[in-house]
This record gives structure tokens, C-alpha cells and sequence, in this order.
């Protein structure tokens, strides 16, 4: 049991056991206390639906069962965590990506079929959405980082180098989609490039807050809640990320100390985004509250 002088890993463990979904419970179980992937991909399965994509508020801020490509990004995410993002199960996500995709081959936001549940008021629903760098982005970086060869992957692969190669005025979640295409992107070289220009893309637009302290100096993207800066580690949420090289060290040891004292008296880490509904903040912090611990512990930093 956590208490008083308790370490920031025993508080979170606290706060998990008292708030996180099933789900949340298996992975901060494998990831710090030696638990079996099994135990994650079977939490994971209960959003799974017939058409390969998952649904059911996996990503907590769209509700109802149907699949997203959100909630299936999500999915991903969560199996390339325990080191299980192969085979059939893979090839089956990719059949659904393929199935959802616009004219271009590639993702949309959110699929018309959310219509008649709770979502997010700033996640637009529209009758024919476009394809989007901030969907398509982390799963084709993804899947490429895992080796996997699908024919989907080909035109959703050439739209993302389409969609970096066009960005000049963007926003923090913009930026880390294109991040995480990029870190996993075959054309190392090209990246490298890219995501060099995107730092300092980040810089002269001030869209990372490098000094914590002063934070309230940098201004917050349209549309984002008061308050929504993003800092280095939001970037380069690993020491490997090609975003890494766009910060000091001095600017993300920075960035570091403040994620570790954003850690609550409950033991979790809050949220910074627009929170609409009771039910999606309970759900999201604990989600939030396991990437901190990641990123903290990705860079080198002691959890006690």
C-alpha cells in the first residue's frame, strides 16, 4: 500500500487499482510489475469487433461499439506495447483500415457511423470526412517500426509523406502524428530530413513550451482547451525519437521535471485537454497516468 514518502511509482499503482478500466489495470501490470502480455491482449479483445476494428470507448472520448479508426490506432498502440503487433491478428486490423479509408487510402477521424453516440464536441462528424495526417500517421509509423507488409500500407504510406512534406502552419497533435510517421517511416534519410524542418517548424511557431515556468508566454492552438501547451516530451516520448534532436538537453531534462511534478496528490497525472463529460475524464487520466510513467522512465528518470 502506498502512503505517506511513498515513491511515484507505488502512488500510481495506487491510483490505477482505484480508477483505471481492466484494461489500463493488465498493462501497468506488465509493464511495471512483471505481468503476462496474455493478460493485456485479452483486456484489449473485449473492444474487438466482428469488422476487425475496435469500438466500444477504447479511446475514451468517442462512445458506443462502433469501430473507429481511433479506437483502432489505440489497439494498436497497446499490442506494439507488448510487443504483439504480428500476425493474425494485424492483418485483420489492416483489412479494417482498408475497408474505412477514403479515396486517397488513407484515414479519416472519425467514420460517419458514430452518429447516434456520445462523442467528443471537438472531434467533427461529417458526412464524408477526409483523410488525415493525425489518424493516418501513428499507424503506418507503426506498422512499418513492426515490419508488417500489407497492400494497404503502400498509398497510406505515399499520403503521409504527401501531408508532412505540405505542413507550414500546424498544431501540437499535428506535429506528433507526423512525429510518430516519421520515426517509423522505411526512408530513414528522408525523414531525418523531414523531421528536421519540423523542428524547426515547432520552434519558430512555439508550439512546445521550453521553459515550464513560463508557460502561460506560449500561446495554445485554436480550438485547444486554456491551458493545452505541449512540452518536448510530448514529442519525443522516447530518447530514439527523431524529435529528441530538436530539443537541448537542459530543454528536455526541463520538460522532464515538470511531467514528474504534475504527478497528483491521488497519485495519477491529470488531464490538459477539453474535458466534456464525467465518465471520459475517469477513463482518461489513467491513461495518461501510464504514458507519464513511460516517458519518465523511457529517459532515464527513477520512479522509485
Amino acid at each position: 500500500m502506498a502512503g505517506t514518502g511513498a515513491s511515484p511509482l507505488n502512488r500510481a499503482e495506487q491510483f490505477i487499482w482505484l480508477t483505471a478500466r481492466v484494461l489500463e489495470q493488465r498493462r501497468f501490470a506488465h509493464h511495471f510489475l512483471a505481468g503476462g502480455a496474455d493478460a493485456v491482449e485479452t483486456a484489449l479483445t473485449a473492444y474487438l469487433n466482428e469488422d476487425g476494428g475496435y469500438g466500444h470507448a477504447l479511446e475514451p472520448d468517442l462512445r458506443g461499439p462502433v469501430s473507429q479508426p481511433l479506437h483502432t490506432a489505440h489497439a494498436l498502440n497497446v499490442l506494439d506495447s507488448i510487443g504483439r503487433c504480428s500476425g493474425l491478428r494485424v492483418e485483420r486490423i489492416c483489412r479494417f483500415l482498408t475497408d474505412v479509408s477514403t479515396k486517397e487510402g488513407a484515414l479519416p477521424a472519425l467514420l460517419p457511423s458514430q452518429r447516434g453516440y456520445p462523442a467528443a464536441p471537438f472531434i467533427p462528424l461529417v458526412d464524408d470526412p477526409p483523410a488525415e495526417l493525425l489518424a493516418t500517421g501513428p499507424v503506418v509509423g507503426l506498422l512499418h517500426r513492426n515490419a508488417v507488409w500489407h497492400a494497404w500500407l503502400f498509398r497510406a504510406t505515399d499520403f503521409c509523406w504527401a501531408a508532412v512534406d505540405a505542413l507550414e502552419h500546424s498544431h501540437p497533435y499535428e506535429i506528433e502524428a507526423a512525429v510518430a510517421f516519421l520515426d517509423g517511416a522505411p526512408d530513414r534519410a528522408r525523414a531525418e530530413a523531414a523531421a528536421d524542418r519540423l523542428g524547426r517548424l515547432v520552434r519558430e511557431q512555439r508550439l512546445a513550451v521550453l521553459d515550464p515556468e513560463r508557460r502561460a508566454e506560449y500561446p495554445v492552438a485554436a480550438g485547444y482547451a486554456p491551458g493545452e501547451h505541449h512540452f518536448p516530451y510530448d514529442y519525443a516520448r522516447t530518447p530514439d525519437s527523431l524529435a529528441r534532436r530538436w530539443f537541448t538537453d537542459e530543454e528536455l531534462e526541463r520538460s522532464l521535471d515538470h511531467l514528474a511534478s504534475e504527478q497528483q496528490a491521488d497519485g495519477g497525472w491529470p488531464l490538459n485537454w477539453r474535458q466534456w463529460a464525467p465518465g471520459t475524464a475517469l477513463e482518461g487520466r489513467p491513461l495518461v497516468t501510464l504514458k507519464a510513467l513511460l516517458t519518465l522512465r523511457a529517459h532515464g528518470r527513477s520512479l522509485g
